[in-house]
């Protein structure tokens, strides 16, 4: 009973604080509508004894919570009975006891705007409790919709954390401490409202680390009175000193928050007293601006003269002005009993810049922002400011379409993404990660579920739905807007075919060698082309597919491969009437090592690419299709095939002369994988005057490596001795020549 009558005492003494504050605001007809909607729907009508039943999640009465919000707004801001009815209203409304369209219609619709904004916030809260991302402010300026909604938001932060000084559920008071000092603050700062935003990193504090609080607390209250009285003993020389010089000027003492003072602490990694600029003047000079810094260091000069100044502490953005265009001197002296003081020298057009212009304050402190933000912040601030006018009344038509090219949305984890306007869902999932994307079938979006076109919404908390057999299709690219979804699905549908044409390229190398024919690539272009495929990806793709048949395929090259009419009489080698080829790899007639056939020399040749033969080697030749012959090793991997399908084709071949060119040979080294085994095996071969390294590949694996060099050699001798050094060399498994 006690309790309940506390309470109702409570929400009486906020009451007729409010009536107070709101005097002006609030016609009698909209407090007898208020005082209605209050008694019929705020209080318990089962018993005699008048119960409020409504709190808000952190057990604060909403009744009391919404008056003392509208009073506080009166207080320290000018309101407009919009803002008030707001207020007041959006408890009701938030517990059903009353709709938007009713308050529209009994009220008007700028305050069903406001009151609709407010539930959007709370709405985003209710679903993800975090604040720990610069995405999450960006989030709830979209959703607020109206600039009034973000100060009704901020001066409620207030009251609410002005209440929880002794809540008993330290956790929650923890989390708001931190959002008020992470998000409330920064926000209350941009706007204007220095003294909110310094109660609210005040309190922050407090409840974060109350035990620091406290301590500084203390000290700042034992010294107040001394500290008045120094800051005024230390303005009345300086101030007679400058007006000597016949200087127009401002000055202002006042000694640093507490909030501010631990961060220079923190900063400094010093105590109280040790903090230079616990103490802080600031001249503001009345100038033009054709003499604006010659007159700020003549203010120096004075301050300069009469005190000790520190050299290390001297901030000259007079002559350098910062990036963000901040112009001011600060110089730190040492004042009567030692005690170290911060003077800031600007001029009246410096010190609006500072503080409205660009917002450069706080972005001196160092909170992030974007630029777009700060000058839509400032031109806010400015009407804030504007005492001629009615703030809250052109705030009407100020639109918070700060990120109306982007959209906000929530993992089930509770994690904030941003993304352009039009975004998919599978826009949502490349975002994510690109494996999510390359494999999402489909997904929900706030519970329901949707196919990877929908588009997202501001709020939208996305769940994405995968499938380990999906794969990106070129199609997707109509449906996404973002550059990295883009890229990724075009780079992974390349991979895709690439590796596709690769698998259809291996199989038909197999059918080839099943059949034992030998593969050369300008007949398999030939091949391409006259089966009308531009690319030769796309033959190898159609493989895959299954569109062309690698027989088919095969038909084709041995078209090619055999021009002679079966039909035709059948001669020997020695009949076959050959054809001249210049791009041919033969040796001019005086210097040819090779004898083919029955002595005959300056006959053009190719070394066949299947075996690579090389001086010394026992070898036959081919006559091909070309009228070129092909000189194959007598173990070449293909040599049984064309002896028993073109016997008649075959031409004996043998080494002639001394060898006097280098030969390409493949061999295949398996070895341990030490440091050095690799030069050591390469310094044999560049000893070797007659032969020469060509190419080099190493791979390793579980301590293992496995090599191929490519030389060039002589003679097969040559290549014989090699292999014979190499495979002494410690470490080396296994040496062979690979064709």
């Amino acid at each position: 009973m006690g309790k309940q009558i506390s309470k109702l005492n409570d929400i009486a003494s906020a009451y007729g604080k409010l009536l107070r504050e709101a005097d002006s605001l609030l016609t009698r007809q909209d407090l007898e509508i208020l005082k209605e909607h209050i008694r019929d729907n705020s209080f318990s009508a089962t018993t005699n004894e008048a119960e409020i039943n409504e709190y808000d999640l952190n057990g604060i009465n909403r009744l009391w919570r919404s008056l003392s919000t509208a009073a506080e707004l009166c207080h320290s801001i000018a309101p407009d009975r919009s803002i008030i009815a707001a207020v007041l209203l959006y408890p009701l409304f938030r517990t059903k006891h009353i709709t938007l369209s009713e308050i529209s219609e009994k009220w008007n619709d700028d305050i069903a705007t406001l009151v609709e904004g407010l539930e959007n916030v709370q709405e985003l809260y209710s679903q993800h409790g975090t604040v720990a991302s610069e995405n999450f402010r960006n989030l709830m300026l979209t959703l607020a919709k109206d600039i009034r909604v973000v100060i009704i938001m901020i001066v409620d932060r207030l009251v609410v954390m002005r209440a929880i000084n002794h809540h008993p559920d330290q956790e929650m008071v923890q989390q708001t401490a931190m959002e008020s000092s992470y998000l409330y603050a920064p926000l209350a700062h941009r706007l204007g409202l220095y003294k909110i935003k310094g109660e609210l990193e005040d309190l922050s504090l407090k409840y974060t680390n109350r035990e620091m609080f406290t301590r500084i607390a203390g000290k700042l209250n034992a010294t107040k009175q001394s500290r008045d009285a120094y800051i005024a003993s230390f303005i009345r020389p300086v101030k007679e000193a400058l007006e000597r010089q016949g200087l127009k000027f401002e000055i202002k003492g006042r000694t640093k928050s507490i909030y501010s003072i631990w961060n220079k602490m923190m900063k400094q990694h010093n105590d109280v007293e040790q903090i230079y600029d616990l103490f802080a003047i600031r001249i503001i000079l009345d100038v033009d601006r054709d003499h604006e810094r010659s007159e700020c260091w003549l203010a120096y000069s004075v301050v300069t003269d009469m005190f000790q100044p520190n050299p290390s502490r001297l901030k000259d953005w007079l002559s350098v002005p910062k990036s963000n265009g901040y112009e001011s001197l600060h110089i730190t002296v040492l004042g009567p009993e030692d005690k170290w003081v911060e003077v800031q020298i600007r001029s009246r057009r410096m010190d609006e810049i500072a503080e409205t212009g660009v917002a450069a304050h706080w972005k001196y402190k160092g909170i992030k922002s974007e630029n777009d933000l700060d000058s839509w912040m400032n031109h806010v601030r400015e009407i804030l400011e504007d005492s001629a006018s009615s703030p809250m009344g052109l705030m009407r038509n100020l639109n918070m379409d700060l990120y109306s090219k982007e959209v906000f949305v929530f993992t089930p984890k509770g994690d904030l993404y941003k993304l352009p306007v039009g975004a998919t869902l599978l826009d949502f999932a490349f975002q994510i990660h690109s494996r999510l994307g390359c494999t999402c079938v489909g997904g929900r979006i706030n519970g329901r579920s949707c196919k990877i076109n929908q588009e997202l919404h501001s709020g939208d908390t996305v769940e994405v739905i995968t499938s380990s057999t999906q794969q990106p299709k070129l199609d997707w690219l109509s449906i996404v807007v973002t550059s990295k979804a883009r890229n990724k699905i075009r780079q992974t549908v390349n991979e895709i075919n690439n590796r596709r044409a690769e698998l259809a390229k291996e199989l038909l190398q197999r059918r080839f060698k099943n059949r034992k024919i030998e593969v050369e690539e300008a007949k398999i272009m030939k091949v391409i082309k006259k089966l009308g495929y531009k690319t030769v990806t796309d033959f190898y793709n159609a493989i895959s597919d299954e569109q062309i048949d690698v027989n088919h395929v095969i038909e084709q090259y041995e078209q090619l491969e055999s021009p002679v009419d079966q039909t035709s009489e059948i001669r020997s080698a020695e009949e076959f009437t050959f054809r001249g080829d210049s791009t041919a790899e033969s040796s001019d007639s005086g210097n040819d090592v090779l004898v083919i056939g029955d002595g005959v020399k300056g006959v053009n040749y190719k070394l066949a690419r299947c075996c690579n033969p090389i001086y010394g080697d026992n070898v036959f030749g081919f006559v091909s299709s070309e009228g070129v012959i092909k000189i194959h090793r007598q173990t070449c991997p293909n040599a049984a095939h064309i002896h028993e399908r073109y016997p008649y084709r075959i031409i004996q071949t043998r080494w002639s002369g001394k060898a006097g060119s280098h030969f390409v040979s493949t061999i295949s080294i398996v070895g341990t994988d030490d440091i050095g085994i690799v030069t050591n095996v390469t310094s044999i071969i560049s000893k070797e005057s007659r032969s020469s390294l060509r190419n080099i590949s190493i791979d390793s694996h579980d301590g293992l490596f496995h090599g191929y060099l490519v030389i060039g050699v002589e003679s097969k001798k040559v290549l014989d001795d090699i292999i014979k050094k190499i495979s002494t060399v410690k470490g080396v498994k296994n040496v062979q020549r690979t064709n």
